[in-house]
């Protein structure tokens, strides 16, 4: 799966800082290049607004706050991201549940089943999810 990655930039969107931590370690084990983590909301538009990455992880509350205006963001600047969250996709509001998700605790295999589904050459982001809890 390794070479899938190589080479992709991704920004982590994620409050808490080991679970930031440990995507960055699996991801970047896997060739991607880590561009930036936000832990708060208003990092993370900014960050959108900016940075130069081919994909996102979006924990779905950063410290109280919904990241739904970042994948709004996302979403509008066509970049693939999925949405983590310890609710599953019936934790997203109705708008969002089209979009990938992996529930926490998820681990590496997870994690890469369900980028391999989102990052699939030539297909539209993908709405790919698989239940953590290993």
């Amino acid at each position: 799966m390794s070479h899938d990655l190589s080479g992709l930039r991704v920004l982590i969107i994620e409050d808490e800082a080991f679970v930031s931590w440990l995507l960055s370690d699996i991801l970047t084990s896997h060739g991607c290049i880590v561009v930036g983590s936000a832990a708060k909301l208003d990092q993370a538009l900014a960050m959108i607004s900016y940075a130069d990455f081919d994909f996102a992880v979006v924990d779905v509350n950063l410290n109280g706050v919904s990241s739904y205006p970042a994948a709004d963001m996302l979403e509008a600047r066509r970049i693939p991201f999925v949405f983590s969250t310890g609710y599953g996709r019936q934790g997203l509001e109705p708008a969002y549940q089209r979009f990938a998700v992996i529930q926490k605790p998820f681990g590496e295999q997870d994690l890469l089943a369900v980028l391999k589904d989102l990052l699939r050459p030539g297909d539209a982001p993908r709405n790919g999810s698989v239940a953590g809890g290993r």
